[in-house]
């Protein structure tokens, strides 16, 4: 990733501050994660770590478009992928959790990870996100997938 992706995905990611200025600041100066309010610019569905590790190897594909946004939080075990902003979204599911107006999501620069915070796929400046019918059709794939794998694995 070039140095202007980088500083676009920075402009892109703390456009959802209160303050985007304090907020590019903060990560400058290397203190670590912002909150950011969803609802606005993006969603942020979050699902248990393996289910959204799977879900992303399916996603990453030469034949598609690369995913969008996509964080990690290892002491949580989870990830959260960035979707089109969609308060009336149905998602469900066991140990899904979704994020929208109202809703604050941490968020470390997208240059570097922060504590237990790291991007999988850094934001690019462009405002792509996750495509919700790709990504529901990974998540499905991958959840039949574990499934199948739990009774083998002891799970």
């Amino acid at each position: 990733m070039t140095n202007t992706m980088w500083m676009r995905g920075v402009e892109w990611a703390a456009a959802a501050a209160a303050d985007p200025h304090a907020c590019e600041s903060e990560w400058d100066r290397g203190e670590g994660i912002a909150l950011l309010e969803a609802g606005r610019f993006w969603d942020v569905l979050s699902v248990p770590d393996r289910l959204g590790l799977l879900a992303m190897d399916l996603l990453w594909r030469p034949s598609r478009p690369s995913p969008g946004p996509t964080l990690v939080d290892t002491a949580a075990g989870r990830v959260g992928f960035f979707l089109p902003p969609d308060p009336s979204a149905g998602w469900g599911g066991a140990g899904l959790r979704y994020a929208t107006k109202g809703s604050w999501v941490a968020v470390p620069p997208p240059y570097r990870p922060a504590r237990f915070l790291e991007w999988l796929v850094p934001p690019d400046g462009t405002g792509a996100l996750h495509e919700p019918g790709a990504l529901e059709a990974a998540l499905r794939r991958a959840s039949g997938t574990l499934a199948v794998l739990a009774p083998l694995c002891g799970g």
